[in-house]
């Protein structure tokens, strides 16, 4: 990978990824949920271990705020990190958001400074000036890495933007909210939903959706995708309609590890692993109930997420897996890419 570095601002923009028909990705890391006023150690573990692109998939900082002039504070107080400085500068990193960054906890479209938190988010992550971000509402974004037969395609959703208001009820051990099954209620937008359905149609042998929220666990409380049942069907059926293969998903938000599999009801089997959080470990340390979950581990401490793919042998593997502070493994999954596959007609 070659180093390009340029200014945006005060902010000094990280490497650029390979173009597509280049050397193949082999190692994808992630993580969510870092307060910049607290340390971050574990960036420094993450680049102990080789990243060649880097997630940021949410709660990067937490400005909860309107006032745009500390939200920009709040940002080179994490670009002062030095450990975060270090993995800019080790690989590209690709970034959404969650509610924090977006600009209040829990918010969605209803919060009234997006355009200005849109326009300081695509600042910090050294958007180009001819961005689709700098263009058109939303973060959401997508790439595609490697040679033919080795493509890994990147896609960042946005669940914030566009995102419609949740149903509230009694509080549970997860939070106050409940599934709402009316399909007006949106979590992409349309526009978003039409950029996904182009890209799923794209040619690419594995693909990865970064979702802020967390997509195959079930409701209990929390913020999930299960609280818009209509459109997390719907996220099913666009896979299935466009014959996208390779899908896993990888997700943040909870401030716990988890590892969640759907084997019923979808085109093949849909995993999504949860990495939370790089620095704000969760303090009651009680996974909420989920049904989906595919081992009977959780990690609670400070970590992040690894992706491996071993495109040689027979057949091309995924490995998934969530690290700790001291880089040991404390969630592992071998996934063959032949399971990833929609059932021919």
């Amino acid at each position: 990978m070659k180093v390009h570095f340029y200014l945006c601002g005060l902010w000094a923009v990280s490497l650029t990824l390979p173009a597509t028909g280049e050397e193949p990705l082999n190692r994808i890391h992630f993580g969510s949920c870092a307060k910049q006023t607290e340390p971050m150690p574990i960036f420094q573990n993450i680049v102990e271990d080789r990243p060649e692109v880097f997630l940021m998939i949410g709660d990067n900082i937490y400005a909860d705020t309107e006032d745009m002039t500390v939200m920009r504070a709040k940002y080179a107080k994490l670009n002062a990190d030095p450990g975060f400085s270090l993995l800019r500068a080790t690989c590209p990193i690709l970034a959404t958001w969650d509610d924090h960054d977006f600009g209040r906890n829990d918010a969605g479209t209803e919060y009234a400074k997006k355009r200005e938190s849109q326009k300081i988010f695509s600042d910090f992550w050294g958007d180009s000036l001819s961005s689709p971000r700098r263009q058109r509402p939303g973060v959401y974004d997508a790439h595609i890495i490697g040679p033919e037969g080795r493509r890994v395609q990147i896609l960042l959703l946005d669940t914030r933007y566009f995102r419609g208001p949740l149903k509230t009820g009694e509080r549970r051990v997860g939070g106050p909210y409940y599934p709402n099954d009316d399909p007006a209620v949106p979590m992409l937008g349309e526009a978003q939903w039409q950029w996904l359905e182009e890209q799923l149609k794209r040619p690419a042998e594995i693909r990865i959706i970064a979702s802020s929220i967390q997509f195959i666990a079930e409701a209990a409380g929390q913020e999930t995708w299960s609280n818009l049942p209509a459109e997390r069907r719907r996220m099913i059926d666009l896979i299935a309609k466009t014959k996208a293969s390779g899908v896993v998903f990888v997700s943040g938000d909870r401030h716990w590890s988890d590892l969640s599999v759907q084997r019923k009801n979808v085109p093949y089997p849909l995993y999504d692993l949860t990495s939370s959080s790089l620095n704000q470990p969760h303090k009651r340390g009680t996974p909420t109930e989920n049904r989906y979950r595919e081992t009977d581990k959780t990690y609670h401490q400070v970590n992040f997420g690894v992706v491996v793919i071993d495109w040689e042998g027979d057949e091309p593997t995924l490995e998934v897996r969530i690290q700790d502070l001291e880089n040991q493994t404390r969630i592992r999954k071998r996934i063959g890419l032949s399971e990833l596959q929609p059932a021919r007609n």
